[in-house]
């Protein structure tokens, strides 16, 4: 089955979680879309620790997963970045190939999205973002579209795959200081 994006993404609606803008505009059809906002803190440590953990996968790790480069790159967050992410271990462990599709990085946001890829279970794309108000408060926003893989093993078990994903988002939101 070819891949839906055309460029190894199995969605065609590449960076439609918008990480650059404070107000998510409307979705394309077809997905389940997720967005929440939790306070980090207050003030230049809070948002120069939460920015770098953002953009060094932090959220993902703290959360209980491995984040490796599949490109050969390094594992800092990178446009058009590859990386497959991990869950669990040994034979129970589930492969996650993903592409970084935006990434955003200004005074007051930072953040990325990345989209799926031939082989994850799921078919979207997620975003972690870091931002700040002119008071110097801190908040995560996450943002998530997901439908069921395009083909594969998986598909039948997406029912079980978005609960595995609503106890991932609760640790997400608990993984910056």
């Amino acid at each position: 089955m070819g891949d839906a994006g055309g460029d190894g993404l199995t969605y065609g609606c590449r960076g439609a979680t918008a990480p650059d803008l404070a107000v998510w505009p409307a979705s394309p059809p077809g997905f389940r879309r997720f967005e929440t906002c939790v306070p980090v803190g207050r003030g230049e440590d809070v948002w120069t620790a939460a920015a770098d953990a953002v953009l060094r996968w932090e959220v993902k790790r703290r959360s209980g997963f491995t984040v490796a480069a599949a490109d050969g790159g390094g594992t800092a967050v990178r446009d058009g970045g590859r990386y497959t992410v991990t869950a669990g271990l040994g034979r129970l462990a589930v492969r996650e190939p993903v592409e970084v599709v935006a990434v955003v990085d200004t005074g007051d946001r930072r953040g990325f999205a990345y989209g799926t890829r031939r082989g994850h279970p799921v078919s979207g794309e997620e975003a972690f973002v870091v931002h700040r108000d002119d008071e110097g408060r801190v908040s995560l926003t996450l943002r998530s579209l997901t439908r069921a893989a395009p083909g594969g093993p998986w598909r039948p078990l997406f029912p079980v795959l978005l609960l595995a994903q609503r106890a991932a988002r609760a640790r997400y939101l608990r993984a910056l200081p």
